[in-house]
């Protein structure tokens, strides 16, 4: 099964620039030398977040920088802006004929459906800035 990593990537773009001081370099080059991935895909997800209204660049310069404070911006705001797909998902070709194959896709549905709705409340209260607060944490260590 393949995995997304677009949540992932575009919360270590955010705190990338939320941890970012004048002398650091915001190219989509450094920033996926962080996340040890392409600049191509660290465009397209902050054209995706500029889009959502996370980040605002100058066009012309290497200048970004979150279009609201850090602690304001909640992992949510980037799960949302990412349009990521529900977290869990129900394998869609189960056996009709069986008692569970026929009834467990509504089951098991609505059982996901509780998850996603809490795992949303939890993200809603978890901002960019408790990441970045974290991270310069586990730095001084």
């Amino acid at each position: 099964m393949k995995y997304s990593h677009r949540l992932s990537d575009a919360i270590h773009i955010l705190t990338y620039i939320g941890i970012s001081d004048s002398n650091t370099d915001l190219s989509s080059r450094a920033i996926a030398g962080s996340i040890d991935s392409n600049p191509s895909l660290v465009r397209r997800l902050m054209a995706t977040l500029s889009n959502a209204g996370l980040i605002t660049s100058t066009p012309g310069k290497i200048s970004l920088e979150l279009s609201r404070s850090a602690k304001d911006i909640s992992l949510l705001d980037v799960y949302k802006a990412i349009e990521e797909p529900q977290l869990l998902h129900v394998d869609p070709k189960t056996n009709l004929k069986c008692i569970v194959g026929a009834n467990i896709q509504k089951t098991l549905a609505d059982a996901y459906d509780k998850i996603q709705q809490q795992a949303e409340q939890e993200m809603a209260n978890i901002s960019i800035q408790e990441i970045v607060d974290s991270i310069l944490a586990e730095n001084k260590k």
